[in-house]
């Protein structure tokens, strides 16, 4: 049973691809919690210009970047979960995959607004270099070949080339799929 004296909180994200910003706003919700749950969020999507990576490769990402910025593994989860097709039902999805916890951080008015209605404490996350830091500028970057590797930590720039994310990224706007007119919508 949890007895609510861990302070655990919950972060949401795409991580489409994971960026320097995120990996700082971990960093500063862990300094005010003991353990955060990170939440993949739309796990099931990839191979989309919006959603290139797999759930795989996102966790993959985190997990190789929170460990080469010494952030200690024991205090956060790493939890994909895939979105729903009823919004009502999406809170109580992510609650039964999670450890419980008493807070959740998120700018995004949806989170918020499902959270607040299940009535969840919400705060804002600060954004970090929010021009330069967001997943849809990298993309955006990766498909006009300029500079995107500086937006992510190292190791994950070097995971994406690895699985050639970069060429996945440029096959996918190629195509023509319903996902090509709408391809750098938000991260």
């Amino acid at each position: 049973m949890f007895d609510g004296s861990v302070r655990r909180g919950l972060f949401v994200g795409r991580f489409q691809p994971l960026h320097v910003g995120h990996v700082e706003v971990i960093k500063s919700l862990l300094e005010k919690l003991d353990e955060l749950v990170i939440v993949i969020g739309s796990s099931q999507k990839s191979h989309e210009l919006d959603n290139p990576f797999t759930s795989g490769e996102r966790i993959m990402m985190l997990r190789t970047a929170l460990n080469d910025a010494k952030v200690d593994s024991a205090r956060y989860y790493l939890i994909p979960i895939p979105d729903v097709q009823d919004h009502s039902t999406w809170v109580s999805q992510v609650i039964s995959h999670s450890p419980p916890f008493k807070i959740v951080y998120s700018n995004e008015a949806l989170t918020r607004r499902l959270f607040k209605e299940a009535g969840v404490r919400v705060e804002n996350i600060p954004f970090i270099n929010r021009g330069n830091y967001s997943s849809t500028e990298v993309r955006r970057r990766m498909l006009a070949d300029e500079d995107w590797r500086t937006l992510l930590p190292k190791c994950v720039s070097e995971i994406i080339i690895k699985i050639g994310g970069v060429q996945r990224l440029k096959e996918l706007a190629t195509t023509d799929s319903p996902f090509k007119k709408n391809a750098l919508s938000s991260s």
